[in-house]
């Protein structure tokens, strides 16, 4: 009927196994899977839910997200997001690490280095976006507030083996420092949960060195990227609401233009100590905002927030992005998640993909569990890019659609 989109039915015991591979396709393969999916992914802008078929002989409710694995890709080179976002949404949240990073977040290598909330996915290359990181600290050495970590390459800290959890709309991993971190999206904000050590013990580990630190946590926020390719910026902090607002001038990887972001980052959950700005290695409590180097010098920099112990052992930092303003990005904020509730914004991610990938019908009589997952998997991630930045292009102001991506021209037929 007129306004509804077409479903899609797909017999998978006689085509899947021609068209899909039983382990993820190299990155041409997966263009071309994307390009074999294109005909159908334009039909699901306003998609209707449908009951999809069971994976299970006694008929088993499906859930079409237990099938996607946002891990595929994510080592070898893979440069996969594997991060929470909405279909095509504008924020993209994972853990970024120091090598391999183009998506952020990779599975074989690298130390953690922050929290970010913007990515692209796939794209070789140099490494774009993952603006402005959060990296929570469970306390600093001898409850000196230089001795905590600033810098990148100071905070890096291991990920434990095991603890990544990857869904639609929401990822989580475990640092060897004993804090365990999760995320999920709206539109245009992330939503962090920093989980600290219940036994009041937090640990910073370095080789076979372990460092008792107090329990007073510490969350900064860095006004650096991915690639480090800051040209200008400022940060303030609010000392008395912990609210933290800055703005950034950063290089895409493929081009000579640069661009603005901002941000705007509250936090909930613990009282504040204090508040304050870090230039490298140093850390102040006034004053309470920082002009950064425009001269090409990238020194890292930005601000802190430092809390008595929490309660609840959890800290949640809730960031709102834009591409205008940092109003516009605290109205993000506001407006997309008003009361910090975690597991409220997560089920409204995962309704939001289920809705997506509903117009697939699979009878999926005999296939392997595995080529399931590589099927749904590719359908998920072809409506990772290009982003919706309806009413975030700062040269003109229109609410008509709009989508857009650095790569839109390399990734023409990725879904369009």
């Amino acid at each position: 009927s007129a306004g509804r989109p077409r479903q899609v039915s797909i017999d998978t015991t006689r085509t899947a196994r021609a068209i899909f591979y039983p382990s993820f396709p190299s990155r041409p393969a997966f263009h071309s899977l994307a390009m074999a999916l294109l005909y159908f992914l334009l039909s699901i802008s306003h998609a209707v839910p449908v009951a999809l078929a069971s994976t299970t002989p006694n008929h088993k409710r499906f859930d079409v997200l237990d099938h996607v694995d946002p891990l595929i890709g994510t080592a070898n080179g893979g440069h996969v997001f594997p991060g929470a976002s909405l279909p095509y949404g504008m924020a993209k949240a994972v853990a970024d690490v120091n090598k391999e990073l183009q998506g952020g977040f990779t599975s074989n290598d690298g130390e953690i280095t922050g929290f970010s909330h913007m990515h692209d996915s796939g794209t070789g290359g140099g490494a774009s976006l993952g603006n402005f990181p959060l990296f929570p600290q469970t306390g600093c050495d001898g409850d000196v507030l230089n001795n905590c970590y600033f810098p990148k390459a100071a905070r890096a800290s291991q990920r434990i083996n095991g603890t990544v959890h990857a869904r639609p709309g929401y990822f989580a991993v475990a640092m060897n420092t004993s804090v365990h971190a999760e995320m999920t999206v709206t539109s245009h904000a992330a939503l962090y949960r920093f989980t600290f050590p219940t036994d009041g013990t937090p640990t910073k580990r370095s080789g076979n060195t372990t460092l008792k630190m107090p329990y007073s946590p510490l969350i900064l926020a860095d006004v650096t990227d991915l690639a480090d390719s800051r040209s200008n910026g400022s940060i303030s902090v609010d000392g008395q609401s912990g609210r933290i607002t800055g703005f950034g001038t950063f290089n895409p990887s493929f081009g000579i233009g640069t661009y603005n972001a901002y941000f705007c980052a509250d936090f909930t959950g613990a009282p504040i100590r204090d508040t304050g700005v870090f230039m490298n290695n140093r850390a102040g409590t006034e004053p309470k905002s920082l002009q950064l180097p425009t001269d090409g010098n990238t020194v890292p920099g930005g601000a802190w927030v430092w809390f008595h112990a929490p309660e609840s052992n959890q800290i949640q930092a809730r960031v709102g992005l834009s591409f205008i303003s940092t109003r516009r990005a605290c109205d993000n904020a506001e407006g997309e998640i008003p009361d910090f509730d975690f597991d409220g914004v997560r089920r409204a991610a995962e309704t939001a993909w289920r809705s997506k990938l509903a117009v697939v019908r699979v009878n999926n009589t005999g296939v392997s569990k595995s080529l399931q997952t590589t099927f749904w998997s590719g359908i998920y991630r072809a409506m990772l890019s290009p982003q919706d930045y309806t009413g975030e292009n700062p040269l003109w102001t229109s609410d008509e659609p709009y989508f857009d991506s650095y790569y839109c021209i390399w990734d023409s037929f990725r879904s369009t």
